[in-house]
Formats: structure tokens, C-alpha cells, sequence
């Protein structure tokens, strides 16, 4: 049979095939976890959950917590069903087809609004990684001391070997152990001695600030938690997942496996969901407390959270929060060069797969490579670190809405997962969350045109 560079082992198996390598105690086809704890089960949707907390993220969530302070606490529980809802399409269509989103939108849209789409979020993930580059060699710096350019190459090219030569399984596992490091804010949240009476008020009874300074920090808080490369990376994973398993096939082929397979993606992605949004929270926590609280309240990069972080919360906080912006700006390089290099390989029809070898996929890696080493001159560059983000925010809102609404379509769509549709439940989020960015992003253009008229006079 021709090996097809964008189909899973799963679809080019003969139904035997299938048979005989379920194991003997699981008839559905799955393989069987048979005492493991269910956290075992977590994968694709909790290292997504996770890189969204980036240095960019956390530069948000920081400005939000010291402009604010508790205030913008509520936010977690609007954004935290939201993306719930469109990550789960996106990880549904993954699992369902054993393709990316890339492929998908291919049978529903012309390839010139495929070609147009992957192009900005290929620009929007490359300026984000300068981005996340520059706030590591920061935060590295401040608690070392030396030269932030230099921590930035080594970081950048580490980062790339790991993801070219660590074999795909093992990759996985180091993805996972990353996480933990958001767990960081936690350990600032307390160590900056939060009022934590009035900071879990604030999630149910916030105090409002309706002018135009706060609605463009909720407009910002919810566009960096809704990102058009997190739909990409969950996706490709799942089908990732499929060529690793043997076991698996693509829910389209196997549908005896779509109750074990959709509660697994329901467990993995309501997880991922809760824990990237428990650390923002507790990041506008810390630095409400911290920061807030005594009066510092203007904050543009990550880095200078965690510089004003010193001399108020003392040592310990400073350290964790730039350990923090370290560990997942590790999570989020290889979410953004991945999902930038999976689009554009798919478009170019060549082989393409963490999981593959160098030498299975050059154009793939040579993809990925490029975009890393691309995102590493904008750092080297000498760019303004906010402008970048403030671009790649800009590039991201205009792409996330069409695309989510792609996401959504395609997740219900007869021609993509056949009878396997979304409940109503997790439809109605996920055009909630559709909804929520298209305000979003037309109230992010109505205030920077507004800016932009008020600044001409």
C-alpha cells in the first residue's frame, strides 16, 4: 500500500491488524490502563493547557494583577469553560480523523483561505517565540546575573535539539514534567501573602472597572488565552497519539473506541483547561498582592513582574516567578514551532510528525528548525519585547475568530466526523467561545482606532 505522509498507521491497517493488536482485555479495541491512576490518561490536552501560561501569558496576567489587582480575578471563570469548549472540538477532530486542523479546513474551505490562514499564524506563533525568547534570557539574567542574549541562543537550540533528537515518547514525558513548573505561582501567590479572602470573592463578585483601560485588559486577558496555535497543537498531538499506539485508530475507522476515547479527551482537556487557568489565577493573585498593593502598577514584560517582585515579596517569590518564566517558556517553544511547523508541512504534503525521525521528515524538521531560528533573530533583533506581543495579539485576534468558526463547523460537520458530532453541551461552548473572541476582537479594534483618532488630534 502507498504510505501516504498524512495518513496514521490506523488508516492504512487492515481490520485484522486492528484485531490482533488490541490486547486480550479490551474488546473495544483501546488499550487497557489496568492499575494506573487516571492522571496517566492526561496528555495533549494538559501540556496544551499548559503552554498557554507563556512568558506572554504570564506578562498578561501580571499586568492585569498589578494595574487591577483582584479585580480582574472573575475572568478565569469566563475563560476557563470557553476554552473548554473549543479545545475539545479541536481535540475531537484529531481524534476522530487522525489528521491536523490544516487537513480538515482542506476539505471545507478553498486552499487559498487555508494557505492565507496558515501564513498569519505562522507570523503570529514566530513573533511570539521572539517574544518568549527575549522574557527567558530576562528572567534568566535577573536571577543569575551574565549575558541575556547568550541564554537566549542556548535556550532557543536546546530546545530544538530536544525536539529533533529526544524520540517522541520521551518528549511527551518531559512536556509533562514541564508543567509542573507553573506550579511556581503558586508558591508566589503565597509567598506574597495574598488577602485570599477578598482574592476568592473577587472570582463571584468582582469589582468592575468599565472604562476603556480595563476593557482592553479583559479584551487582553481573554485573547491570550484563546490562541488560534493551541486548536493546531491539540490536534496534530491526538493524531500523534494514534501512530504511537497501536492499539488506536482514528474514531472515523474505529468507532467502537469513541466512548473510552471522547471520556479520555473530556478528562485530559477539562484538566489542562483547570490547571492553565488556576495559574493565571494565581498569578494575578501574586501580583495583586505583591505589586498592587504597594503601589507599582505599571508592568510591561514578564520580566519586570518579576524584578519589582524583590523587593517587595523578597527573594524567594522573585525566584520562583523567574523559574516560572523559564519552565514554560520550555512548554510553550515547541506548542508554537510545532504547530507552525505541522500547518505548513501539511500544506506542502511532505511527511511531518514529531514522533518520525530526522531523517523520515527533513522538510518537517527543517520547518520547524526555521521557525525557531527565525523567532531567535527577533530576539536577538533588539525588537521592543511588548510591540511583538502586541502584534502577534493583533495577528492572532484577526485569524482566531474564522478559524474557530472552521473548528466548530468541521467538529459537527458529516463530511469530517460523520455521526460522531458534538453534544449540544460542548457545541454551545465552544460557540460561546467564538462568540467571546469575535467581541473581543472587534472592541480591540474599535479601541486602537480610537486610540489612533485621539492621537492624531
Amino acid at each position: 500500500m502507498h504510505d501516504d505522509p498524512s495518513l496514521p498507521k490506523a488508516v492504512a491497517s487492515t481490520p485484522s491488524r486492528e484485531a490482533a493488536s488490541a490486547p486480550a482485555d479490551s474488546p473495544d479495541g483501546t488499550r487497557t490502563r489496568a492499575g494506573k491512576p487516571w492522571w496517566s490518561t492526561l496528555g495533549p490536552g494538559l501540556i496544551t493547557g499548559a503552554a498557554d501560561d507563556d512568558p506572554s501569558g504570564i506578562a498578561t496576567y501580571s499586568q492585569a494583577g498589578a494595574q487591577y489587582g483582584y479585580a480582574v480575578g472573575w475572568t478565569v471563570l469566563v475563560t476557563f469553560p470557553l476554552m473548554v469548549g473549543i479545545q475539545l472540538a479541536s481535540a475531537r477532530i484529531g481524534r476522530i480523523t487522525g489528521k491536523g486542523l490544516t487537513e480538515t479546513f482542506a476539505k471545507l474551505c478553498p486552499r487559498w483561505v487555508v494557505m492565507g490562514l496558515v501564513a498569519l499564524l505562522v507570523v503570529a506563533n514566530v513573533i511570539n517565540l521572539g517574544a518568549d525568547l527575549s522574557a527567558m534570557g530576562d528572567a534568566l539574567h535577573l536571577a543569575i546575573g551574565g549575558p541575556s542574549s547568550v541564554y537566549v541562543v542556548v535556550m532557543a537550540l536546546v530546545s530544538l535539539l530536544l525536539q529533533i533528537w529526544l524520540p517522541y515518547e520521551r518528549y511527551v514525558r518531559v512536556l509533562k514534567w514541564l508543567t509542573l513548573s507553573l506550579i511556581a505561582y503558586v508558591g508566589v501567590g503565597f509567598a506574597a501573602r495574598a488577602d485570599w479572602t477578598l482574592a476568592l470573592k473577587s472570582l463571584v463578585l468582582p469589582s468592575m472597572h468599565w472604562d476603556r483601560d480595563y476593557a482592553t485588559t479583559v479584551v487582553a486577558i481573554l485573547g491570550t488565552t484563546i490562541s488560534p496555535y493551541l486548536f493546531f497543537w491539540q490536534a496534530n498531538q491526538e493524531a500523534e497519539e494514534i501512530r504511537r499506539i497501536d492499539a488506536d485508530r482514528p474514531l472515523a475507522v474505529a468507532p467502537e473506541q469513541a466512548a473510552h476515547q471522547f471520556r479520555r479527551l473530556r478528562i485530559d482537556t477539562l484538566v489542562g483547561m483547570g490547571f492553565s487557568n488556576g495559574i493565571a489565577f494565581f498569578m494575578i493573585v501574586a501580583t495583586a498582592a505583591a505589586l498592587h498593593a504597594n503601589g507599582v502598577r505599571d508592568i510591561d514584560t514578564s520580566a519586570q513582574a518579576a524584578r519589582a517582585l524583590q523587593p517587595v515579596a523578597g527573594d524567594f517569590a522573585f525566584l520562583l516567578f523567574a523559574a516560572g518564566i523559564i519552565g514554560t517558556g520550555f512548554l510553550a517553544l515547541p506548542v508554537l514551532a510545532g504547530s507552525a511547523a505541522y500547518a505548513v508541512a501539511t500544506l506542502a504534503g511532505v511527511r511531518r510528525g514529531l514522533d518520525r525521525p530526522p531523517g523520515d521528515a527533513k522538510a518537517f524538521y527543517a520547518i520547524l528548525s526555521g521557525a525557531m531560528l527565525i523567532g531567535l533573530a527577533l530576539s536577538l533583533s533588539g525588537i521592543n519585547p511588548m510591540k511583538a506581543l502586541f502584534w502577534s495579539a493583533v495577528v492572532n485576534a484577526v485569524i482566531s475568530v474564522p478559524i474557530m468558526v472552521a473548528v466548530m463547523i468541521a467538529a459537527s460537520h458529516p463530511k469530517i466526523v460523520g455521526e460522531l458530532c458534538m453534544p449540544p453541551v460542548w457545541r454551545l461552548l465552544g460557540w460561546l467561545a467564538t462568540a467571546a473572541m469575535a467581541l473581543a476582537t472587534v472592541t480591540m479594534i474599535v479601541l486602537q482606532t480610537s486610540d489612533t483618532v485621539m492621537g492624531g488630534r
